[in-house]
Order: C-alpha cells, then sequence, then structure tokens
C-alpha cells in the first residue's frame, strides 16, 4: 500500500504525518524546546546504589536522575549464571556511558542502559556484541541466512560489533549494508574520541531530529513522496539523504502552497480527534479510549449501528472493524504500556478467531513492539505496547486546572449541597451576624431556583440572614463562604 509522508516546520516544533490512501496512519511531534533523549548516549555519575530494588540512580545532566536496573548493565546480563548483584557492578562517584532506551514519563525518570545501540537505515550497530542477528520479522531461514552471510561478507577481518540487521533490509542491495557500516563505523569512532576527554555529566551523541529520522526509519518501499513545507528543512533532508540514502532524495518534496500543509489534508482535525476520549466507527459503533498511569483501556460499543441479519452479525461486524481502528488509534495516540481492549462479547469461536486474528494483523503494522494476548475468559485482550516516549496527549495537554485531570465536574447541585453543610459547620462555631455566598453563576443560579427553599429553611434554622454573590472567576467547583 502506497503512503505519503508530511513534514510540517515550524521554529517551535516540526510535525510528521504518515498518511495511506488519506488517512494519517502516524503521527510524530518534536517540539526544539523539548527534543527527545531516547537513543542519546551520556557519560554519566553514579548518584545512589539502592540494592534493595537492584537498581542505582545516574545523574546525566537532567532535572531528574536517571532509572538503571541491573538488568540493564551489559556486564551482567552477559554473564550468564554468573549475574552479580548491582551493590558488586557499580559505586557512587563512579562515571559509566549509558544511553536512553526510555524517556522521562511523567514523575519517572529516563530509563538507562549500558548496553549501546545505534540504529542505522538497514542496520543496528551494537559495538559491544560479537554476533550479527536479524529482525523476527524477516521471515524464512534462506533469506535469513543469505541476509547475515552478505553482511559477514562487507565486514573487515579486523571489525569489532556485532550487527542486527533490520526489516526494511529484505530488500536491500550489498551497496547498502557498505554505506550503513561505514556511517555507523564513523558515528562510534567519534562517540569514542569524546567520551576519552569528557567529564560527567555529559551527552556525547544525540539522537537524529525528527526530520532526518524520517529518512532512517519511516522511508521504505511504499513510500512514494515526501512532501516539506520548509525549504531548510528540506534542503537539510536532501543533503542527509544524498549521503545515506540516496534512493530517497527524489521523494523529497517541498511544498509551497499558501494553505497550511496539514490543514490541506485534514491532519489538524485528526490530531483533535485523537485527544477525545471517544472514536467514532464507520459502521455507527464507537470505541472509548481511556488513558491512565497504570494503562490503557479500549471499549468497542454498537452505539447506533443495527446491522442487518441477526445481533451476532453486528458484534462481529463492529468488532473486526475496531481492529483497524484500535492499531491505529494505538499508533496516533503513540499509546504505550499495558492496554486492555474490551471487545463487544462473542458467543460465535469462529468470530472471535477471526477477529483475533484481524487485530494482529491490524498490529503488525506497527514499528513499535507489541505483545498480545489472546481471549481472556472474561472476553478480553490485554497487550502490551512498548513505551519509549510521550503519548500524545501528555505532548499536547495538560490535566484540567478545574478538575484537576478527574474529566468530571461536581454539579451545581452538589455544590449547593456542600455549602449549606458549610454555612451549618460554621454557624455552630461562630455567631456572625449575615452569611454571604460567593459562588459561581451556575450554583447561585441553583440556589435561586431549585434549591431556594433549602436555602430558606437553612436560613430559619440557623437563624441568620444568608445573601448570595456571583463570583465571575470562580469555576462550578469554586466558592466561598463569608462571615459578615
Amino acid at each position: 500500500m502506497s503512503e505519503e509522508i508530511l513534514i510540517n516546520v515550524t521554529p517551535q516544533e516540526t510535525r510528521v504525518a504518515v498518511m495511506q490512501l488519506g488517512v494519517v496512519q502516524d503521527l510524530h511531534i518534536e517540539r526544539s524546546s523539548h527534543r527527545g533523549i531516547a537513543g542519546n548516549v551520556y557519560l554519566g555519575c553514579v548518584k545512589r546504589v539502592l540494592p534493595g530494588m537492584q537498581s542505582a540512580f545516574i545523574d546525566i545532566g537532567l532535572e531528574r536522575s536517571a532509572f538503571l536496573h541491573v538488568a540493564d548493565i551489559w556486564e551482567n546480563s552477559n554473564n550468564g549464571d554468573e549475574a552479580r548483584p548491582i551493590e558488586r557492578l557499580l559505586f557512587e562517584g563512579q562515571d559509566l556511558l549509558v544511553q536512553v532506551i526510555k524517556e522521562p514519563i511523567g514523575t519517572k525518570g529516563a530509563r538507562l542502559t549500558t548496553q549501546l545501540s545505534f540504529a542505522g537505515r538497514l542496520l543496528v550497530f551494537l559495538p559491544q556484541e560479537t554476533h550479527i542477528g536479524v529482525s523476527q520479522r524477516i521471515e524464512g531461514s534462506e533469506l535469513r541466512d543469505t541476509l547475515r552471510a552478505s553482511l559477514q561478507d562487507k565486514l573487515p577481518p579486523e571489525h569489532k560489533g556485532g550487527y542486527i540487521i533490520r526489516t526494511v533490509a529484505e530488500a536491500c542491495n550489498e551497496a547498502d549494508f557498505s554505506n550503513d557500516i561505514a556511517y555507523l563505523d564513523k558515528l562510534w569512532s567519534n562517540l569514542q574520541t569524546a567520551a576519552k576527554t569528557a567529564s560527567s555529566p555529559q551527552m556525547l551523541y544525540q539522537e537524529l531530529d525528527i526530520s532526518l529520522r524520517v529518512l532512517r526509519d519511516f522511508v521504505g518501499q511504499e513510500t512514494t513522496k515526501i512532501l516539506v513545507d520548509s525549504r531548510s528543512t528540506r534542503q537539510k533532508m536532501q543533503e542527509f539523504s544524498h549521503n545515506y540514502h540516496a534512493e530517497a532524495t527524489a521523494l523529497i518534496e517541498h511544498y509551497p502552497g499558501v494553505r497550511p500543509l496539514f490543514d490541506l489534508f485534514n491532519i489538524e482535525e485528526e490530531i483533535e480527534r485523537a485527544l477525545s476520549k471517544r472514536v467514532d466507527l464507520k459502521s455507527g459503533g464507537y470505541l472509548i479510549i481511556d488513558q491512565t498511569e497504570a494503562m490503557t483501556t479500549v471499549d468497542v460499543n454498537t452505539g447506533g449501528f443495527v446491522g442487518a441479519r441477526n445481533f451476532d452479525d453486528t458484534i462481529f461486524k463492529t468488532n473486526l472493524e475496531a481492529t483497524q481502528v484500535i492499531a491505529r488509534q494505538l499508533r496516533l495516540r503513540n499509546l504505550g504500556g499495558i492496554i486492555i481492549c474490551d471487545f463487544i462479547d462473542m458467543d460465535n469461536l469462529q468470530h472471535r478467531d477471526a477477529v483475533m486474528e484481524a487485530f494482529k494483523k491490524a498490529l503488525a503494522r506497527d514499528h513499535t513492539r507489541i505483545s498480545v494476548n489472546n481471549f481472556s475468559p472474561l472476553g478480553l485482550i490485554e497487550m502490551t505496547r512498548k513505551r519509549t516516549r510521550e503519548s500524545l496527549a501528555h505532548v499536547l495537554c495538560e490535566p484540567c486546572p478545574v478538575c484537576k485531570g478527574r474529566g468530571e465536574l461536581k454539579t451545581p447541585q452538589t455544590v449547593c449541597y456542600e455549602i449549606l453543610r458549610d454555612i451549618v459547620r460554621e454557624a455552630r462555631q461562630f455567631d456572625a451576624s449575615e452569611y454571604r455566598i460567593l459562588a459561581a453563576q451556575q450554583v447561585i443560579d441553583m440556589f435561586l431556583e431549585e434549591e431556594s427553599q433549602s436555602l430558606a429553611q437553612l436560613s430559619d434554622f440557623i437563624g441568620k440572614p444568608i445573601s448570595m454573590l456571583v463570583e465571575t472567576q470562580y469555576n462550578q467547583e469554586q466558592y466561598d463562604v463569608i462571615l459578615m
């Protein structure tokens, strides 16, 4: 299926949308002030070693110390049965070469590893390893052996380090391998030179910016066009492509139009929809996607879809459509961690199997590592999607200052009853001549209409007048009771 890549560039941020048949399939946003750090290599300093957690906190020059678990220490993971505890591997004040494998998310610091890896277009270079691996997505033992032998032939006898052959190498030629090897060798050599004179904490290698990562990670055989609305970015991409991915150079075009590029392809509307909890299906059904700190839940509903045959057929068709939409929404929203999908219950086992197969096929398009379990006894699909950076909602949004992230507000009637209880509480402690309520318009309106009798009864009960005043700056939940 042919795809186009659209790149919108401003001084503040760069946004990339991958399109297939006019529909956004993937979305990436990188801001100049908050560039991602996943893939960056630092010379860090061990600040604390925690034997009880078998982990350590490493200062790499960020606001929060980064986290290193004993399982992510290369020397330990390659010792087989002789794995040692972290207190025998690290000590406070020690300088350590580390790489970020997971961005800081929420209150958690970055996750680190000491096993370095550097991605090229076709290869991933592992300077501490010696073996040559092949992506699991490349099928067929003969093809895998051919690629491994082809790469081995291109490596000089004295070459040190291992490689993983990426999925896109399936259709490459031997010259492409040579270009990747040269690029990665130069990158590793420059990093080693910088490390000799560096003092911790210091960044030694920064991952490519999003416009260049497009050429390395996103461009494939199906890509027919890369449209960029910035001349300078287009030139930078062409220079990089000429030296590194010559086939892509001809695909990079400048978009000179007056109408914004993302408006032209309705991507702005798609971003807005990707921030909503509800996603409508074409059949009339809908999804409810709820993202929490621990996990994400996806609930499938038939909505207004009544089908044409019977109820089982309606459920089956809704679930089938949902598999495609869920897979796409996971990519668009960059949802990671534990994900629970609550499809509509199906009694027919053949329908279940067909939905599961369709879901796995839809998820196979995702570049991020995914693990999916079959339907649980409760009819849920449990899955994990590797989380390496913040979700779209966390990048573009912040918790509501009114509801504090709950997603709901107390009703005006609920607030009225809270105020009445507060007045009773204050009347028992203080002898005021009058009580004045400061609240939002909706709450005052409720007191003037439906709850006017409740207010009058309370005034009689405490034997003091109660007045009201609208405070326009208050939200629906805010109020004050003033003792006059």
